[in-house]
């Protein structure tokens, strides 16, 4: 199935049935009265999150949705009947906006979650409701009302606990299909990853997180430039950042330091929030390097982008504010287990804090930032 993550639609609720004025008229009953009903109520149109769902593909080519009217009222106290509701099922994700205003309507973070996007409207009434003791015969009826007309934007974040960021060919889609039972593709060209992947990595029987991957990031991308951009929303919902670089990169003009800043200053330019979330640095083939060459090369890394480097106690309780730095092979599957095991002690020390009254501080030291460098 196609993967859309944005879609635009109108929506339309029904328009409520008019109310009748009728007299009743019966042998041996002069004296009747009214006896005109009220309109039946306009459909409603309704989003619900569902879980089985996983892409906007069918709000991509069907773009509007109105919901029937009401019927009519009748004589003889018949009121007109309702109209149904219609129901429009979306992923879990899914971001709702109200494209003229630019109010967020929705934003459906569990499934069965269930909001109204445009009310029917109500029936008229009939005669029978403009009885009074000096106007026994009412002609007066009201007309039902106008349903709500909407146009909408329909934008999909995934949910997951964490993402990975890097330049194309970084070693992301290996990262995620060594960990988990995703199969994203794997070649050796730029961008092969087109849409975000998502794999649940399963520590034991009852622990486990949600990682997402999205296409490279390139510079210029908070622009427009390359893929990255349009995907970048996705992270938005994550906990943790993994920015995988590649150390053994197959061009010699490659500059992983270099790449390494475009990335961070891409995500400054994009959104200050998601600049501002934990990152972790992933540093990955280094199954393509010899150990010697290996260790200079994380040494001269290191040093050149300037990451704060912070000695950590294995045998200390974990803590979640400390930046973090992982040597992995997404090849072999070297380090991707300790790295997996850390991130999971990292959202168990995080969840339980998040639950309670007291604001959470997942990172409390300042990200890198490589203008300031």
């Amino acid at each position: 199935m196609k993967f859309i993550d944005e879609a635009r639609i109108e929506v339309m609720g029904g328009k409520g049935g008019n109310g009748s004025a009728s007299m009743r008229r019966e042998k041996f009953v002069p004296r009747g009265g009214p006896d005109g009903g009220d309109g039946g109520r306009g459909g409603s149109i309704w989003a619900v999150a569902d879980k089985d769902i996983n892409t906007l593909v069918d709000y991509r080519f069907v773009k509007q949705y109105r919901a029937k009217h009401g019927e009519n009222g009748r004589g003889a106290d018949c009121y007109g009947k309702g109209a149904d509701d219609i129901v429009l099922r979306m992923p879990v994700g899914t971001v709702i906006t109200d494209l003229n205003s630019g109010e967020q309507i929705a934003d459906l973070a569990h499934d069965g979650q269930k909001v109204l996007l445009a009310k029917g409207g109500k029936g008229g009434l009939g005669n029978i409701h403009f009885k009074t003791s000096t106007n026994r015969a009412p002609r007066k009826f009201t007309y039902g009302e106008d349903g709500e007309y909407r146009e909408l934007k329909l934008e999909l974040r995934v949910l997951a606990d964490v993402g990975l960021l890097g330049m194309p060919n970084a070693g992301k889609s290996t990262f995620i299909r060594a960990v988990s039972a995703a199969r994203p593709k794997v070649a050796d060209y730029p961008f092969t990853t087109l849409h975000p992947n998502l794999g649940v990595v399963r520590i034991d029987h009852n622990r486990s997180f949600v990682i997402a991957d999205i296409p490279g990031l390139i510079e210029g991308a908070a622009e427009g430039a390359g893929l990255g951009h349009r995907f970048l929303k996705h992270l938005s919902r994550t906990g943790l950042l993994l920015h995988v670089v590649d150390l053994a990169p197959f061009s010699e003009e490659a500059d992983p330091v270099r790449e390494a800043q475009a990335i961070v200053e891409e995500l400054r330019k994009y959104d200050e929030e998601l600049y501002h979330k934990p990152r972790w640095l992933v540093l990955n083939k280094l199954d393509m390097l010899d150990e010697t060459e290996r260790r200079a090369r994380i040494d001269a890394f290191l040093d050149a982008f300037g990451w704060p480097r912070v000695e950590i106690d294995p045998y200390a309780p974990f803590d979640p504010t400390l930046p973090r730095i992982f040597e992995i092979s997404g090849l072999t599957g070297e380090g991707c287990q300790q790295l997996c095991w850390a991130i999971m002690d990292y959202l168990d020390a995080v969840r339980p804090r998040s639950e309670s009254t007291e604001p959470v501080e997942a990172a409390a030291y300042e990200p890198y930032d490589p203008t300031k460098s």
